[in-house]
């Protein structure tokens, strides 16, 4: 069973004004829109628009995914970009593609596994372990978000099943001191 506890400190990757204090964790729900495009809306447990997120639609002429992902008020807060050849995927502040404006990577922990496992490298770190670990059920229906490689679990994001005419919905709760733009980018490159 995974620790339940987040750290006591707040965890700002993306802003501060995104890490809201503890008790309680930041329940947020995805909203996969009706487009040939991959866009979302992120709402709060009110229905109150918190983030938007765009993305191309890949084809010969714009071969590699890129996402945005805007605030409530539409101003830009990264770019989330896929790579080419891998399942890699990489976030820069703003609409950036500069390296000075790297936020995190995220890439398979292994070629394989039975499970999914990702790893996500935050730009400041040079070692070869993980800030965070995002691994998904044995269903695949659901994902927690640990910090590194311990048992510290600091998300978890569920698929909600409509029906078939309605929109795919995700719910995620974000705990105390972590920043939910950060896990919300996170949930965007599983492909949602």
């Amino acid at each position: 069973m995974a620790n339940q506890l987040s750290p006591p400190f707040g965890t700002p990757i993306i802003a501060p004004q995104y890490c809201a204090p503890g008790p309680h964790p930041v329940d947020l729900i995805i909203t996969k829109e009706r487009s040939i495009a991959d866009n979302f809306t992120v709402t709060d447990t009110n229905g109150n628009v918190v983030f938007t997120v765009k993305s191309n639609i890949v084809s010969i002429v714009k071969p590699r995914k890129h996402s945005f992902m805007f605030d409530a008020h539409g101003n830009p807060i990264l770019h989330l970009r896929r790579s080419i050849q891998s399942d890699g995927w990489k976030a820069f502040r703003g609409q950036s593609e500069e390296s000075r404006d790297l936020i995190f990577t995220r890439h398979r922990s292994s070629l394989f596994q039975l499970r999914l496992k990702f790893d996500v490298f935050l730009a400041n770190n040079v070692t070869d372990v993980c800030d965070f670990r995002i691994k998904s059920s044995w269903s695949g229906r659901s994902w927690d978000v640990y910090i590194g490689n311990s048992n510290i679990l600091v998300a978890q994001i569920n698929t909600k099943l409509g029906t078939m005419f309605s929109r795919q919905k995700y719910m995620v709760s974000v705990f105390p001191n972590i920043d939910h733009a950060f896990i919300v980018a996170l949930i965007l490159t599983l492909q949602l």
